[in-house]
């Protein structure tokens, strides 16, 4: 069926977490394939009394080179891209196999849909990505809770995902040279990943609303808040901005459809069709002439 390729930085509990709800909730067997960093909370004796499949590096090599190394022990068709910190729900494959039932090509990138811990302010004018409190860590976790309620997580087919646990083929994921290790140790490296999937004429960016995980890592989120979607001054962004002359929002807002609004909220539009190209509007120049000044501020300054 699927490689599904884990990378763990030193957080056994929520790789154990994730591994057990793949091994409960799937349907079918996967071929599960975790990177470990380091190692050092016993993650990687872990690994080896499991019978899991590993790649290992002494130290943390970050995201996009920890998914490279695994991605070559892949031995299915396709490739899944998947977090430590998320807890699979029932059937979450059967909702991705059932999708690829409706394609006779693999010109796609498909996503499940992240859960993440918290109260839902969603409304009916102004969706957003599902939210629902079943522990905010791993030791909180309530599993029961969540799966008496999974109902009420699941949401619609979503346009322009760039997210996680995200489906491809295995012969794309090496086309287009997997994740790109500029990026690491992470921040932006999946939407660059979108962008060399859009250059090589990938039309579809799919998000399947009934394909749940439970992403514990939406802490982080919360905090921040929408500051942690802007990627104003954020690493990841600069490096987006050097290599392809747009900032990751102006990409995902007119390209995928998806991306920030006015007021910095995150877009969250039902999937319709393929996307086309972006339409050439007074606004969408007006922003694309500020990506391009921005991108000659950092070349002039260096500014890293």
């Amino acid at each position: 069926m699927f490689s599904i390729l884990i990378p763990s930085f030193n957080n056994i509990n929520y790789l154990k977490t994730c591994i057990n709800s793949l091994r409960k909730n799937s349907k079918y067997n996967h071929q599960i394939i975790v990177h470990i960093n380091e190692g050092t909370d016993g993650s990687l004796q872990y690994a080896k009394e499991n019978n899991l499949e590993y790649t290992y590096s002494e130290i943390n090599i970050g995201m996009p080179k920890a998914l490279n190394k695994s991605s070559l022990l892949a031995k299915f068709d396709y490739i899944l891209i998947s977090h430590d910190d998320f807890y699979f729900c029932p059937n979450w494959d059967i909702e991705f196999i059932n999708e690829l039932s409706l394609y006779n090509h693999n010109n796609f990138y498909l996503s499940g849909t992240m859960v993440n811990a918290g109260i839902s302010l969603a409304t009916k004018d102004k969706p957003s990505p599902p939210l629902f409190d079943a522990g905010y860590t791993v030791e909180a976790f309530d599993e029961n809770k969540l799966l008496n309620n999974l109902d009420k997580i699941k949401t619609f087919n979503f346009q322009g995902t760039t997210k996680c646990p995200g489906l491809i083929h295995k012969d794309i994921w090496f086309k287009v040279g997997g994740w790109s290790e500029e990026f690491s140790p992470t921040g932006g490296d999946d939407s660059d990943f979108a962008m060399k999937l859009w250059k090589s004429n990938i039309r579809i960016f799919k998000g399947l609303g009934n394909c749940s995980v439970y992403h514990f890592g939406s802490i982080t989120t919360r905090k921040k808040s929408k500051k942690l979607f802007t990627y104003l001054g954020s690493r990841g962004n600069k490096i987006f901005l050097k290599k392809w002359g747009i900032t990751i929002n102006f990409f995902e807002k007119f390209y995928l459809k998806s991306g920030l609004d006015k007021d910095k909220d995150l877009i969250f539009c039902k999937y319709d069709n393929p996307l086309g190209e972006p339409k050439k509007s007074a606004h969408y120049y007006y922003e694309l002439i500020k990506n391009k000044l921005q991108k000659i501020y950092l070349i002039l300054t260096n500014y890293n």
